[in-house]
């Protein structure tokens, strides 16, 4: 996340879901059967990381630590920055896959078994703190940027096709899902510099960003993928941490919310040039969380949550004085809070939520398919 730095994230790019469609009232579930996909390989920041960062010995950006994970299986913290499973749990869970494991918990000689199996259903190479560019923050060891994570992508590629041989491993990869859930680590990084902010105006930072992104989908589509779930940046001036700092009514900032909006436009343009380019090689889905967000804001109660607007790990106004840290509080009810800590980490009902809509029939956050309808193309 931010520079200041803990987490990636900003509010959620994304979000999880297993199989409660009828979770939240006041919405319609998907319907009909999912399409095939044999394996879902994951990149981004830490709205996705199932604990990649544990294995960096200087990072930082960890959650690793109580209250983390309290929800999870064994109520232990794994890693990921939720009080349970994360997105890219969830999407895996929604095909039938096992979880994807990190990265980084595949190497060494007495994981070989455990890695080919993962190369085949899925792998998660997101990092906490992670972003499109390489940052200072990643330079000195804190994260794992996309181009490197794509790098252990090509790893696994190999793999793969030491395992299934050339043509099985194309036909696997073009009916496999690809998850990209990053950007807003980049936005806390041009919010914090006066360097980047004097060196470039939002419009030239954010269509950067939307370019250097393009590069890394050109690597991993050329090794065979075709399905992208691609997920731009939420409100990030709503987290509770952006509130707390905005006065004492604790509105969104929305200066960082219009530079979210400026980025989110210049993604949505370059994947329309980049399947242009690329034709019926490549399909994918865009996922509109920054409207999904400010629908759920705006009417938390049709979602079935209480509070839109505190963590609910933390301390002081709104939970967002501090982190989510073993000393701190944190909320009885979970499915009730839209936030799990002052970074704008969802909670898993709100995961879930967010799942569901990119599941739906309904299309007004998805373009130009949904993720039920891009597995099944």
């Amino acid at each position: 996340m931010p520079t200041n730095k803990t987490p990636s994230l900003t509010i959620f790019s994304f979000l999880l879901g297993v199989l409660w469609f009828d979770y939240f009232p006041g919405l319609e579930a998907a319907t009909g059967k999912l399409g095939s996909v044999p394996g879902v390989y994951v990149f981004g920041d830490s709205l996705v990381d199932a604990g990649n960062n544990n294995y960096l010995a200087f990072s930082v950006s960890k959650a690793n630590y109580p209250h983390n994970g309290v929800d999870f299986p064994g109520k232990k913290p794994t890693g990921r920055f939720s009080n349970g499973k994360n997105a890219a749990d969830a999407i895996a869970e929604k095909f039938g896959l096992p979880l994807p494991p990190p990265y980084l918990s595949l190497r060494g000689l007495f994981r070989e078994k455990r890695r080919k199996s993962a190369a085949v259903t899925g792998v998660n190479f997101a990092s906490g703190g992670a972003g499109i560019f390489n940052s200072s923050d990643q330079k000195l060891g804190q994260a794992i940027p996309l181009s490197h994570q794509v790098n252990h992508w090509l790893s696994i590629h190999r793999e793969l096709t030491n395992q299934l041989g050339p043509a099985e491993t194309q036909i696997h990869l073009s009916k496999s899902l690809f998850t990209v859930v990053i950007g807003s680590n980049d936005l806390f990084d041009y919010f914090g510099s006066f360097k980047l902010r004097r060196r470039n105006n939002p419009q030239q930072y954010t269509q950067s960003m939307a370019d250097k992104l393009k590069e890394q989908l050109k690597r991993i589509h050329d090794t065979g993928a075709h399905r992208f779930l691609i997920v731009g940046v939420a409100q990030i001036g709503c987290t509770p941490g952006k509130r707390e700092k905005n006065s004492a009514i604790h509105e969104c900032d929305e200066e960082a919310n219009t530079w979210c909006s400026l980025y989110n436009e210049a993604l949505v343009k370059m994947l329309q040039q980049l399947k242009q380019e690329l034709q019926s090689s490549m399909t994918y889905s865009y996922f509109d969380n920054f409207k999904s967000l400010r629908d759920i804001i705006s009417n938390p109660a049709r979602y079935g949550f209480a509070d839109v607007t505190s963590a609910c790990c933390g301390n002081g106004k709104l939970n967002a004085d501090t982190p989510c840290l073993p000393i701190t509080r944190y909320c009885s009810d979970r499915t009730k809070y839209l936030f799990w800590d002052r970074y704008g980490h969802p909670t898993e009902a709100a995961a879930r939520t967010f799942i569901d809509l990119m599941l739906s029939d309904d299309s007004q956050y998805s373009s130009p398919l949904t993720l039920a309808q891009l597995v099944s193309s």
